[in-house]
């Protein structure tokens, strides 16, 4: 579905990536995982289209490596950016909607938008309840699932999350990572960026360890939970 192939971004004359290579397969929950500053946010950028690159992104079977960002969007590759970024102004239901608009004022998909609404409320019943009020109003965690509800409605083939965990409590973090998790079921492929390791590794397939812009492991998430290595950098303890 997404192969990322010897990867490299820069910003001026830093550079942020240095060869990275993942791939996510089309039925995947894959986790990228790394401390802040290691390269998660600016590997999603990129692969948005936001950042200049070297090497090759492959989406669906087509080359998207230069690309704009709208150009990838319109792929229905989209991303929920760190920090959510609602409109805070308008409604639940107004950012839903703008969920469908591409570059242009063009919609992403000329489906049903009542039933799209209906999907998306009916996987968060919250923004149902909260569909009239301004988005500035809500929680954390009611932004950060209308975040992903107005990706949703551009009718995503692969989703990128970024931090969705971000300042959020216990509880509402567990209520959350469940949608994903049902998301995906429904058929949805998701690339996870998550600083919560633990929970990361739990509900992803495989993963990938980042660490100042190179890919330093990487495998079956499982088998990762119970790699000492990582349990000593991001899960805070060795298994002995």
């Amino acid at each position: 579905m997404l192969r990322v192939e010897n990867l490299t971004a820069n910003y001026g004359h830093i550079e942020a990536l240095h060869g990275v290579s993942l791939e996510v397969g089309d039925k995947e929950i894959v986790a990228l995982i790394g401390s802040n500053g290691a390269g998660k946010t600016t590997l999603l950028n990129s692969i948005s289209g936001h950042v200049a690159i070297a090497g090759t992104i492959s989406f669906d079977g087509e080359e998207i490596s230069q690309k704009k960002p709208h150009q990838i969007a319109r792929k229905n590759l989209l991303q929920v950016p760190e920090g959510r970024h609602v409109f805070p102004g308008l409604t639940v239901e107004q950012n839903l909607l703008m969920g469908t608009v591409a570059h242009g004022g063009i919609r992403l998909l000329a489906g049903d938008q009542k039933a799209d609404l209906d999907m998306i409320y009916e996987t968060f019943p919250r923004l149902l309840e909260r569909r009239k009020q301004l988005a500035w109003s809500l929680s954390g965690g009611e932004q950060q699932m209308l975040a992903i509800g107005r990706a949703l409605m551009g009718h995503p083939k692969l989703l990128m999350l970024d931090e969705p965990s971000m300042g959020l409590a216990p509880l509402i973090i567990e209520e959350l990572f469940e949608k994903i998790v049902e998301i995906n079921k429904a058929g949805t492929p998701v690339l996870l960026v998550e600083q919560n390791a633990t929970l990361a590794l739990k509900v992803s397939d495989r993963a990938y360890i980042i660490e100042r812009g190179n890919i330093t492991l990487s495998g079956e998430s499982k088998d990762l939970l119970e790699d000492k290595r990582v349990r000593e950098a991001y899960l805070g303890k060795a298994k002995k």
